[in-house]
């Protein structure tokens, strides 16, 4: 089986398994236990971790706050500001193919009062900057654009959307959990106020992620969303995952390391993929720019061939056609939401195939997985000409 699905989830890398295990077995303190070493050794983890993350991104370790993941993340990102402001008519803009677990936030937050302003994205998936300082008003409390698209690997101009926010003086706020360790992230030099992260998006584990906090320069003010112990400064109450903080710490002092050579690799892997369908199959096109585009992204239409079958005549290539979180509450085959708010028909968007490409894949399977496609391709559109002739 190759596994080209690595924006859903990405295998644990053997390196982060080998920093988590100590601390599920001798090193298994509480991080909140305070009188004894049991308690010390995996405090000294915790924060050992937060500074791997915070160097990442070039922020502070004080800004650092664990999670659950990218989804609580976002929504203590969200909510927790929408509900630190007392002012009426409070306003946030989003754009329309941010993740489900940043537009079901704002849907919540509209039913309670918060009104929302959801963007439109070009056709190659960009959103225009000048439109989001267009709907910029005296009530906005924050803008939320995600860094990189999960279907398309789309990399909005956050630098740009973060001058204007900053000028403006809203709080600007990112789901980058496609794009960390993937790409450069600096909060600082893309004037960034709020960032979501996923561990196991850069090979890390499932179930632990984080939120970067500004804490000066402006500091944001959030409300916590989960009340007990006041852990995490008091934004994230509840004991500490100390294994996966390891592991996402771990991940992230990797991906420092090595993202750069990685991100080549794969952009040439992912090139030879789009230029052998391309070369082989007619009718194929790219969605999303690729000029502004994840290294391991590769989106692609196959007219005449509904995504559903294509993934189902090549068994051995685990692809998508669009979202894992979206696919996990429907078994229905819809066209990708994100496809249609780029302006694709819904006819192409019902052809077009996912492939993820990551740190473990080889060019000898981006070639396999290339033949299965075509060969898959080329049988589809013979079995739908024969159809259409006998009717």
């Amino acid at each position: 089986m190759i596994y080209l699905d690595h924006h859903a989830t990405t295998p644990l890398d053997p390196r982060v398994l080998a920093a988590m295990m100590p601390y599920f077995t001798g090193k298994f303190g509480n991080a909140a236990s305070r009188s004894h070493s049991f308690g010390w050794e995996a405090e000294q983890a915790v924060e050992e971790a937060r500074k791997q993350v915070a160097r990442l991104i070039g922020a502070s370790p004080r800004e650092i706050i664990f999670t659950s993941g990218a989804t609580e993340s976002n929504n203590l990102a969200i909510k927790g500001v929408a509900e630190a402001s007392v002012a009426e008519g409070v306003h946030i803009v989003t754009c329309g193919i941010e993740h489900k677990a940043v537009l079901d936030v704002c849907a919540r937050l509209e039913r309670c009062g918060v009104r929302v302003t959801r963007l439109p994205p070009g056709r190659d998936g960009l959103v225009d900057p000048e439109a989001v300082e267009a709907v910029i008003g005296e009530r906005t409390v924050l803008v939320s654009i995600m860094y990189a698209n999960n279907e398309v690997g789309a990399i909005q101009p956050t630098a740009e959307i973060g001058r204007i926010c900053r000028q403006r003086g809203v709080p600007f706020h990112s789901d980058a959990a496609q794009a960390v360790g993937k790409v450069p992230v600096n909060v600082d030099a893309q004037r960034l106020d709020l960032l979501s992260i996923s561990a196991h998006k850069m090979y890390g584990p499932k179930g632990v992620g984080a939120l970067y906090v500004r804490g000066r320069d402006p500091q944001v003010r959030l409300m916590a969303q989960m009340d007990g112990g006041g852990h995490e400064r008091g934004l994230r109450s509840g004991t500490l995952n100390v294994p996966g903080i390891v592991g996402l710490g771990e991940a992230c002092a990797i991906c420092a390391r090595e993202m750069d050579q990685e991100g080549a690799r794969l952009a040439r892997l992912r090139d030879r993929l789009r230029a052998r369908l391309e070369a082989e199959l007619e009718r194929v096109a790219v969605n999303g720019s690729m000029a502004h585009r994840l290294p391991g992204n590769l989106n692609m239409s196959f007219a005449d061939v509904e995504a559903e079958s294509l993934m189902m005549g090549m068994p051995g290539v685990a692809v998508s056609s669009g979202s894992a979180c979206t696919s996990a509450v429907s078994s229905r085959m819809e066209p990708s939401y994100v496809l249609r708010a780029m302006g694709v028909p819904d006819e192409a968007a019902r052809t077009a195939i996912r492939f993820g490409l990551g740190r473990f894949n080889t060019e000898e399977e981006v070639d396999s997985a290339a033949a299965c496609a075509i060969e898959a391709v080329r049988k589809l559109r013979e079995l739908r000409g024969q159809y259409d002739s006998s009717n």
